[in-house]
């Protein structure tokens, strides 16, 4: 119920009711319905702003999902482009070299094609992760390319392989040593901490850390070079190198003993020393070098046979820190 208004009339010393007129309900009425209406808009606007339906909710944690897979998966096939890169290096610096093909040029291995316009067509512009979708896309088309390459010049490598038998028995391909857990890699080519003088050095091989006695293997077909044995405790102590022909000699070096003698045929994987800590080093394993034409070559590039391209994977990957050699 309204209340009733009273004013005070001076000329009749009396409260007279105060009289309303139909127009004064009619603005008032309008006025309420305009800042109710204002209210309703501004009410609104907040909310829309600054708050989302349990739709648009729903809608935006699957957009968030769906820009998480895509992120990964970007990461897992910037990973494979990694490994295959690593193939690519090995196949123009090791196998071509091996068999004396000339190297893919540089601009073949690239495999361009073309730009983003070619995925239009998937999408309706309406997606708010395009960008990152098209990259991806042109990423998975770009490894495909380049494996098919790949997989081409692997094609040529074993036409030229077949008629080099003697040649492949003969050039270095495993590890000297049994390292299936591949935990036995020590410390690889290049510059390494010197484990006595502590000063980075060029470190000539890999080390392979394993117990005494641990097995030698040759790595692959040769003629016994020299066998040394050496009391001293520096250098390389008990060491033997093969000459396995086409340029290629192994040194296997800071044996224990040493089970072979100059002169004697040797077959990859056949029993040559076991490992030991002679010369100077300091802690029991063999250190192993690839010697071409008188010139030191990174053993890990040459470890071929007796792994899978991933296994070879986690060798690059521990040969190339740089930590302190064992000797």
């Amino acid at each position: 119920m309204a209340r009733i208004k009273y004013y005070y009339d001076t000329e009749t010393c009396k409260y007279e009711r105060v009289k309303v007129s139909k127009w004064d309900i009619i603005l008032n009425l309008l006025g309420f319905f305009t800042v109710s209406l204002l209210l309703a808009v501004g009410l609104v606007f907040v909310f829309n702003k600054y708050f989302e339906s349990p739709n648009e909710m729903m809608l935006r944690k699957e957009n968030d999902e769906l820009t998480l897979h895509y992120n990964i998966l970007g990461k897992e096939m910037t990973y494979v482009k990694e490994m295959l890169t690593a193939l690519q290096e090995r196949d123009d610096n090791v196998y071509r070299v091996i068999f004396e093909a000339e190297p893919i040029p540089a601009n073949v291995r690239a495999a361009g094609a073309g730009g983003s316009d070619k995925y239009a067509s998937l999408l309706n512009g309406t997606l708010e992760e395009e960008e990152l979708i098209v990259r991806n896309y042109e990423m998975i088309d770009k490894i495909k390319r380049e494996m098919y390459i790949q997989t081409k010049s692997y094609d040529e490598i074993l036409e030229l392989a077949l008629n080099k038998s003697d040649m492949l028995a003969a050039i270095p391909a495993i590890q000297p040593i049994k390292n299936k857990e591949l935990t036995r890699l020590a410390s690889g080519f290049g510059r390494r901490i010197h484990p006595i003088y502590k000063v980075k050095r060029m470190h000539w091989g890999i080390d392979f850390s394993a117990p005494r006695g641990t097995p030698v293997y040759a790595t692959g077909n040769g003629v016994v070079k020299f066998a040394k044995h050496s009391y001293l405790k520096t250098g390389y102590g008990n060491q033997i190198e093969i000459d396995h022909k086409y340029g290629y000699v192994t040194k296997y070096a800071h044996l224990q003993e040493i089970v072979v003698r100059k002169g004697e045929n040797i077959k990859r994987g056949q029993l040559i020393g076991y490992v030991g800590s002679s010369g100077g080093s300091t802690a029991p394993h063999v250190h192993y070098e690839i010697i071409k034409n008188s010139q030191k070559l990174n053993p890990i590039q040459y470890i071929i046979q007796d792994v899978s391209d991933f296994e070879y994977q986690i060798l690059l990957e521990l040969a190339s820190r740089e930590n302190q050699s064992l000797g």
